[in-house]
């Protein structure tokens, strides 16, 4: 019997991955690698981090989920997969703007200037 080769099991995020990963752009294939890995290696990232490794008006990509523990306290665009009710709450309080992935590729589909948080 042979290893079946698994992956995430939401139609969503498969579909998601697999558009990433069709696109060719660097950037976006490396999104893709870091989302189709295990759920418990996915970016959990909370906003005190997110605070301190960014400066103002960055365009960032986190693929995995944004939580809520600690503050902004300069604008940023965040693309994420998911995010907590407080992590959303205190992102548009600060200013800041929280989208999609999908979103943040039709915005730019180049991909120039988008950081990716691990």
């Amino acid at each position: 019997m042979s290893h079946k080769i698994t992956g995430p099991s939401n139609y969503y995020i498969r579909k998601l991955i697999r558009n990433l990963w069709k696109t060719k752009i660097n950037i976006w294939k490396k999104v893709s690698k870091k989302l189709s890995g295990p759920r418990r290696n996915r970016v959990k990232a909370n906003l005190y981090r997110i605070n301190k490794k960014t400066s103002k008006d960055e365009v960032i990509i986190i693929p995995g989920k944004v939580l809520g523990m600690g503050e902004l306290d300069h604008t940023l665009t965040i693309a994420c997969l998911e995010y907590s009710k407080s992590a959303k709450k205190k992102i548009e309080s600060s200013g800041s703007k929280l989208m999609t992935i999908e979103e943040l590729i039709e915005q730019n589909p180049k991909g120039s200037g988008v950081k990716v948080f691990y």
